[in-house]
């Protein structure tokens, strides 16, 4: 039997319109409900080619065990982020506050009328890694709900102000930023900075590119050679890394060692973008080829394999491909210096 996704246009919320979970789009209804029945809200935040959210779809939410615990105790909302990315942004910054991280799939708890109260990302279906299994949160989310709702509604109340405290914007909106300010958010940046890798974190590791970009503008503005070191070993480090698809172009999305080797091989339409724009940025400030050919690879691995035949643009690369996490970018060394041997599902 379908659930209430099933005339939905949303890509992602299709993939889950047959799950046993009686799945609700975003609403009036599913809000409606919630508050008639005084029940938490389950809210599942992801998108259509984000691995992560596939794994904990086929794991958890076709499971017929899961799914009678989360019909039962709760009203459960699937969202796709790149059709609603108000509602993504937002309560990203709850899961943030909460727990420090955040990334999709989105695992949310509110309250009957949205307010967050607990959260986190991925749950395994058992618990691994420090991580509890996602049948054993939802039991005790709903005990919790049953027996000591009013100290979840509390908390909720102080996530929403930490949320609006955060986004309040200063009283005078012309107010130039302090020097000091952007020299004391440098120095934060060189102190996490790998030197050895390139980048922030030990991974998995994402390309930053609107840090990259904040940190050559600082250089041009004060002459900080720490900053600018700090770009070039990045894109450097990036450029000849597994992070980018050395034989079609373009950016994954993320790596999942710190070396910038093995890359989680989705790719964004905004990453690409971004980076795109950083390399650019950076071969202007340096004069650097490297830099001015990694641009214009990226740019033409966009107008080639992301542009639709309308003129607009693909937002994303799935991970996946026959089932398999990467098994597009799988390559024979043949294939590489041979294009004709190239068959229909490799790049070119």
């Amino acid at each position: 039997m379908p659930n209430h996704l099933v005339g939905e246009t949303s890509p992602y919320l299709l993939q889950h319109a047959h799950n046993p979970v009686d799945w609700y789009p975003w609403g009036a209804v599913a809000l409606d409900k919630a508050a008639l029945e005084n029940k938490p809200i389950f809210l599942s935040i992801g998108y259509s080619a984000c691995h992560w959210c596939h794994v904990m779809a086929h794991e958890s939410f076709e499971d017929e065990r899961v799914a009678a615990i989360l019909n039962e105790h709760f009203v459960s909302i699937k969202v796709d982020r790149e059709e609603r990315p108000d509602l993504d942004r937002i309560y990203m910054a709850a899961v943030q506050a909460m727990t420090g991280s955040g990334g999709w799939p989105m695992s949310l708890f509110l309250t009957p009328d949205g307010r967050p109260f607990y959260g986190g990302t991925y749950f395994p279906p058992r618990p691994q890694h420090g991580m509890p299994a996602f049948g054993d949160v939802l039991l005790a989310v709903a005990d919790a709900w049953r027996n000591r709702q009013g100290e979840l509604v509390a908390g909720a109340d102080n996530i929403v102000r930490a949320i609006e405290q955060q986004n309040r914007a200063p009283s005078d909106a012309q107010q130039e930023i302090d020097p000091k300010t952007l020299a004391a958010a440098v120095e934060d940046l060189r102190s996490h900075f790998d030197w050895t890798h390139g980048g922030w974190g030990d991974g998995p590791k994402f390309p930053q590119a609107m840090i990259l970009g904040f940190l050559l503008d600082y250089y041009q503005a004060t002459g900080s050679d720490e900053a600018l070191r700090m770009v070039t070993r990045t894109l450097d480090a990036m450029a000849v890394g597994g992070i980018y698809d050395q034989v079609g172009g373009g950016f994954h999305r993320y790596a999942v060692d710190g070396q910038w080797l093995v890359p989680h091989f989705e790719k964004m339409l905004y990453d690409n973008a971004l980076l795109a724009r950083a390399y650019l940025s950076a071969w202007q400030v340096t004069g650097r080829m490297l830099y001015r050919t990694i641009a214009t690879e990226t740019l033409d691995f966009v107008m080639h394999k992301m542009m639709g035949p309308d003129g607009g643009f693909y937002s994303t690369q799935d991970a996946d491909s026959e089932g398999r996490e990467g098994e597009f970018y799988v390559w024979s060394v043949a294939a590489i210096y041979y294009p004709h041997l190239r068959n229909d599902r490799e790049m070119w």
